[in-house]
């Protein structure tokens, strides 16, 4: 037993750390980060996954800029309080208005909150802390819960970076997003997170 323990200490101390506070400083360091995602989207009624690939960029403490390349483009940005949503036509990006966005505003929210290490401290969720290292997220409220079941986070072994998000909808249905290719404190033009060409 005292085995166990101890292997499951050494697996959560790697990178990130092993404790809330410990996540908090371990991203602390990092102003900015740039990645590319792929978003895999599951359902029971389809035969193969839908797929969706893209990049982001984040600079704390609040900008960040989530753009799908392919099959659509389609491009988030926030920076401070200001969120918006620019869709790609056949005449160029075009930007979208709607009540869509205010829940947009609350996801990219929530990834800045991650990414600055504070998993813990979105009321909406209790935030748990397992071997992996992982983190799963499972939403307070019932209304919350009906449609999303839990979030979970890989973390991986360099201190500031997230594997992956998987994010289950359903038992029958998930949405997986797998980053790669992640560089750390670049220096980034604030332009990126302002205008979406």
């Amino acid at each position: 037993m005292r085995t166990a323990a101890v292997l499951m200490a050494a697996c959560l101390s790697i990178g990130w750390g092993s404790s809330w506070e410990e996540l908090k400083s371990a991203a602390g360091p990092i102003k900015s980060i740039s990645a590319e995602f792929v978003q895999e989207k599951h359902m029971k009624i389809l035969a193969r996954p839908l797929v969706s690939s893209g990049v982001f960029f984040y600079q704390a403490p609040a900008s960040l800029r989530w753009e799908y390349r392919a099959p659509v483009r389609n491009i988030l940005l926030m920076n401070n309080d200001r969120t918006e949503r620019h869709v790609a036509t056949d005449t160029g990006l075009v930007k979208e208005a709607g009540a869509n966005l205010q829940a947009m505003q609350v996801v990219l929210e929530q990834i800045t909150q991650w990414l600055d290490g504070r998993f813990d401290e979105n009321p909406m969720f209790a935030a748990n802390l397992e071997a992996g290292p992982k983190i799963v997220l499972i939403p307070k409220e019932k209304a919350f819960a009906k449609m999303i079941q839990r979030i979970e986070l890989l973390l991986s072994n360099r201190a500031g970076i997230i594997d992956t998000v998987t994010i289950y909808e359903t038992a029958d249905s998930f949405t997986k997003l797998v980053f790669k290719n992640v560089v750390i404190n670049q220096p980034m033009d604030d332009s990126v997170f302002r205008k979406a060409s």
